[in-house]
């Protein structure tokens, strides 16, 4: 079984921001799986389903961004799942181009205050991640009024390339293992212009 998990803040207001990207990947995963997220149990909207024969949970963290762990912390518990395994943390990242896509098997919070719950409540950072590029914050902005922003229009044609990448990615994960998976998208963007 596979715990997936794409953050992001519940409120109408959030949606389309850069921080929701990780809500936007789940969406498309639900979309291309016909799995329907929305039933409302461990402080997270949940879908249940399969991918490429092995079930899969679903989740959209509802306690907003600073408190996900609450969240995936319960879901682990409920479903006695191996989290440095069956976990798979879908993230925003301003350290990374817009549309680029990072896969990981472990590492630091990066200052990102979702993955910072996560592992405070888990433990430790052993848990695959796929980190969303958001693009950098321009210097003028303010940290939280950039991540809480919306994407540009040429902005959202490239994110939602790379959302559908991303989906891709889990999915490719779940058949072929997260080295497979890093050895297929961790590529650097390429933009002609």
């Amino acid at each position: 079984m596979y715990i997936i998990v794409g953050l992001g803040n519940p409120d109408r207001k959030y949606e389309n921001t850069r921080h929701n990207i990780g809500f936007d990947v789940i969406d498309e995963i639900a979309r291309r799986n016909h799995i329907a997220v929305k039933e409302k149990k461990h402080k997270a909207l949940i879908g249940k389903g399969v991918i490429a024969g092995q079930k899969v949970i679903l989740v959209k963290p509802q306690t907003y961004m600073n408190l996900s762990g609450e969240s995936v912390r319960e879901v682990i518990d409920f479903y006695k799942a191996d989290e440095k395994n069956e976990l798979i943390v879908i993230v925003d990242d301003i350290s990374l181009d817009t549309g680029q896509i990072r896969i990981r098997k472990q590492g630091s919070a990066g200052g990102h205050n979702g993955l910072k719950s996560i592992i405070s409540c888990l433990g430790h950072d052993e848990f695959r991640r796929i980190r969303m590029g958001v693009g950098s914050k321009p210097e003028a902005y303010d940290l939280a009024d950039y991540v809480l922003g919306h994407f540009s229009r040429e902005e959202r044609i490239i994110m939602d390339e790379s959302v559908n990448c991303a989906a891709q990615a889990v999915e490719v994960m779940i058949t072929d293992g997260a080295d497979a998976a890093m050895n297929q998208f961790n590529k650097k963007n390429r933009q002609d212009g």
